[in-house]
């Protein structure tokens, strides 16, 4: 992805996003990081500046692989799904990267074996035998999120890599207590392999001096300075999977997908460079300013691990990090198992909104380092009460009159105080974004706004109009340029409806390409006005109900699922299981698995093949002609590498899977009740 063709870069200034995951979909959740940095990389070019701005999807580690293994797909057939979705959501909300791309090319692997061996050969990756989860049952080595226990921190019930649900630390391999395959189930053990590890520990001195120059929110800054004053562990950096980027010299390991989805930022701004003939290591090496912004649950990586292993293999480090708050759903904690989640493409832009009401609220609701809530009742106020009643009314106003009297814009020159207001609220707008105070920005934007409607009314150019025409044709000239100002100052944060607004006062050319200057040049006099189109409309109060009825009706779901999860269910969805009496035709080892069998069982109008963890009951042949408990309409799973398309029934006896059998024949097919 491109979003602008070719560009000379005024400066070696970088801005980046946090790589979004390829394995789902797009939530408000993602937007209050791209949003507000693309406001910021769109206000830095008002300013005459020139970032480079890239982003790209984060395509390893093992959620990717558990996922695509669900799905009965490839992991590159899944990642290639999400990274197309997150390109087309980009695309509609105006977030436009100079380039958007992949982990899993050919220059992130060759810049991740670079950047590893460079920390190898100068001491900071070692090998190391330690002790990690292994499943008897699926007979492998358990990565990250492939085990779940408890948290030896808080006692929460954690996932492999770290306490998702209790203390949120990360949690190194082999530091998972009572761990448990996730894939089956089984009571994993603890036994040893070589991994290699990278030298955290000794960067403790380099980033609390670091961390003290590095620009940012400084929420993000003082959590990472806590964290290594408590001392820093070193990282286990390889993992047991397939799907990654190799590690140099290893053919069963792959590199920790934490090293490989940031130096994704190198590898992005190296694609982007070839294609204009620039040099990354303008960037990267040199004296390049770069700007991560990230959501705030990755600030550990961004603020220690990344610049840590930066500085190990001698390159650029990160001038600021932008780390941005949290996000509530009707002021619940955002949840998409719970429900409380508003997807970008299903809930928002399908329900007919337009993409910049959206970036307003994102942008104007809260300071960007605090908790962010969204509702549809708070989003209709804002939109109704702010851009509908104060930017939307004045543009309209002010268009429609001078259209209507006077057809063109009048002559004469714009008042000072009018060019003093626009001049002032530029620096408040700049200042702002220098300190990523987006809130703070809108507001100053809107102030003008305010100011505006303020101006026209005790203007009064409806009556002027029948007493002085030349007075008259005096106010509209200042209206249409706040008119311009407003378009130009808004820009960044709207800025498909603020080229409407553009087109509407008939300028040359395009909004995006305006500096902040260009909103205190003159509007041409003689420029025609044609009858503009209403830029905002009401969102009425019927269509705000509906949309939290559908928000409740989802919550009631998920809920609903939960309780099935945890084991309450009701009748009528456990009559949803498809139960019924499976005749086994043939049963053979899975070869490299000491527990499992392959069936092929008879359930009536098909037959099934079943992965069961049973082989050390039961030989294979013992099994041909006899008849099972079969779940037909279980998801199917991979099991070993082999789709399993049902589930036989079995009774757990001292840890001894016994089948379940009718007491006498009764044939294949026959429902369960």
């Amino acid at each position: 992805m491109s979003g602008r063709g070719d560009v000379a870069l005024s400066e070696n200034l970088l801005v980046t996003c946090g790589l979004p995951y390829a394995n789902g979909r797009a939530h408000i959740g993602h937007l209050r990081t791209y949003i507000p940095a693309d406001a910021y990389v769109r206000m830095l070019r008002k300013q005459g500046k020139n970032p480079l701005f890239v982003c790209g999807s984060d395509t390893h580690g093992t959620p990717i692989v558990i996922n695509a293994e669900q799905e009965g797909v490839s992991p590159e057939e899944l990642v290639n799904r999400y990274h197309a979705h997150f390109l087309e959501v980009f695309e509609a909300m105006g977030v436009c990267f100079d380039y958007f791309g992949s982990t899993h090319s050919p220059t992130n692997h060759h810049r991740t074996h670079e950047i590893v061996k460079a920390n190898m050969e100068n001491g900071y990756i070692y090998p190391k035998n330690i002790k990690l989860a292994y499943c008897p049952e699926c007979e492998r080595f358990l990565p990250d999120r492939y085990v779940e226990g408890i948290c030896p921190s808080c006692g929460a019930v954690a996932r492999g890599d770290e306490c998702d649900q209790g203390c949120g630390i990360h949690l190194e391999p082999g530091e998972i207590l009572e761990p448990v395959c996730k894939v089956c189930g089984t009571p994993a053990e603890y036994r040893e392999q070589e991994h290699y590890f990278f030298r955290l520990s000794a960067f403790e001195h380099f980033l609390l001096e670091y961390l003290d120059g590095l620009d940012g929110t400084p929420y993000a800054i003082n959590y990472a300075k806590e964290w290594v004053r408590r001392g820093l562990k070193d990282w286990c950096i390889t993992r047991n999977l397939e799907w990654g980027v190799s590690f140099p010299g290893r053919d069963d390991l792959v590199v920790y997908v934490w090293v490989d989805a940031p130096i994704g930022y190198i590898s992005f701004t190296e694609e982007w460079c070839e294609q204009h003939g620039r040099d990354w290591k303008d960037f990267w090496i040199r004296n390049g300013k770069i700007v991560h912004f990230i959501g705030g649950d990755i600030v550990y990586h961004h603020c220690i691990f990344w610049p840590a292993l930066l500085r190990g293999a001698g390159y650029n480090l990160p001038s600021a990090v932008v780390a941005s708050g949290m996000v509530k759903i009707e002021d619940k904690t955002f949840s998409k198992s719970r429900g409380y989640v508003v997807w970008v493409s299903e809930d928002y832009l399908n329900a007919g909104f337009h993409p910049d009401l959206l970036r307003y609220y994102l942008l104007s609701y809260t300071s960007h380092t605090k908790e962010l809530n969204f509702s549809w009742e708070l989003f209709a106020e804002k939109v109704n009460g702010e851009l509908l009643a104060s930017l939307g009314n004045f543009i309209h106003r002010v268009l429609t009159f001078t259209h209507r009297h006077f057809g063109d814009v009048p002559s004469g020159e714009v008042d000072e105080e009018i060019l003093e207001r626009i001049s002032s609220i530029i620096d408040d707008m700049v200042e702002a974004n220098s300190r990523y105070e987006f809130k703070q920005m809108c507001d100053a934007a809107m102030s003008l706004a305010d100011f505006a409607n303020t101006y026209f009314q005790k203007s009064e150019p409806w009556r002027l109009i029948k007493t002085d025409r030349q007075a008259c044709a005096h106010v509209l000239k200042n209206c249409l340029q706040l008119c311009k100002a407003l378009a130009v100052l808004f820009e960044p944060v709207m800025p498909h409806k603020m080229e409407q607004v553009w087109a509407m006062l008939g300028l040359s050319g395009s909004v995006h390409d305006a500096k902040l200057e260009d909103a205190l040049v003159e509007v041409p006099a003689g420029t025609h006005i044609k009858a503009p189109k209403v830029l905002f409309e009401r969102i009425e109060d019927e269509k705000v109900k509906m949309l939290e009825r559908a928000m409740r009706e989802r919550i009631k779901a998920a809920m609903e699922g939960k309780k099935v999860q945890e084991g309450e269910i009701s009748y009528e969805e456990f009559s949803k299981m498809d139960l019924r009496i499976g005749k086994v035709i043939r049963a053979e080892r899975v070869k490299g698995a000491s527990k499992l069998l392959r069936l092929e069982v008879d359930v009536g109008d098909s037959v099934r093949q079943i992965v069961a963890g049973i082989a050390n009951t039961y030989e294979p042949e013992e099994l041909v002609g006899r008849e099972v408990v079969v779940v037909v309409n279980l998801k199917p799973a991979k099991i070993f590498g082999i789709e399993s398309q049902g589930m036989v029934l079995a009774a757990d006896v001292d840890g001894t899977a016994v089948l379940l059998s009718p007491m006498h024949e009764v044939g294949a097919g026959v429902r369960v009740r």
